[in-house]
């Protein structure tokens, strides 16, 4: 993912997207793969449905739009944090947004799990899970197990903490690493120490081990996210929250 951010073209819905802006993988062997936000109009035409910023993954040969406002649109793939609603027979119903309809996370998508020792996850539980699949007539479905592995690498149920909303931008970013130029995470951690799991669907769960901490950490990624802060000014936030604990 994090050599999709080497540049950025804006676009607004129904801009047709030039093939020079589009990746160019070294490898001709992988189909261009569109996410959220671009569709293909025969015969050859690639265009944006909705305004952002047009994102692209040589490695993965695939293009999609980012935007920091409006819906998050599952797509296949993502790591998201979601909530559950309800249990039926075989899968939990789960939440990844108030407005999308409730993804499906079997009860063997867990590491070891069998039909005895599932595990028991209450209304309102959070679960670090995958998409494995978003079909657009179809109910996401979710899972928390590596599939080439067949263990969490940690993914699962999310105890204590607390949820924070982010921007999808900011989630992208932190997903992405170093290359998405969020250091104010890791300067808190060279003197506190805390849990957090990053949604594609703008949400950060943190575990400080103390609501001090918790809100401490949360927040400063919030501000961050809001005031569009380079390395300086999380520099400075990083600071003034270790002075304050």
């Amino acid at each position: 993912m994090a050599s999709s951010l080497a540049s950025l073209t804006v676009v607004l819905p129904g801009d047709s997207i030039s093939p020079s802006a589009l990746p160019q993988p070294a490898k001709k062997t992988k189909p261009l793969t569109l996410g959220p936000g671009l569709r293909h109009l025969p015969p050859d035409t690639i265009a944006s449905t909705i305004a952002g910023a047009l994102v692209t993954d040589p490695r993965k040969n695939a293009a999609w739009i980012e935007h920091n406002s409006g819906r998050y649109l599952p797509t296949s793939g993502d790591l998201v944090i979601a909530t559950v609603n309800t249990s039926g027979a075989d899968i939990f119903n789960c939440l990844i947004t108030p407005h999308t309809p409730y993804a499906a996370l079997p009860h063997l998508a867990f590491e070891g799990a069998t039909r005895k020792t599932r595990p028991q996850l209450p209304t309102n539980s959070l679960v670090y899970c995958r998409i494995v699949n978003a079909g657009k007539d179809s109910s996401p479905e979710l899972t928390c197990v590596d599939p080439s592995t067949g263990k969490s690498e940690g993914l699962g149920p999310l105890k204590g903490g607390m949820v924070f909303p982010i921007s999808m931008g900011m989630a992208r970013r932190l997903l992405a690493g170093k290359k998405g130029g969020v250091t104010v995470l890791e300067g808190l951690s060279e003197k506190m120490g805390f849990e957090v799991a990053v949604g594609r669907n703008g949400a950060l769960w943190v575990d400080g081990g103390s609501v001090k901490v918790t809100l401490a950490v949360g927040r400063a990624v919030q501000e961050v996210d809001e005031r569009a802060l380079g390395e300086k000014g999380q520099k400075k936030i990083v600071e003034r929250v270790l002075r304050g604990l």
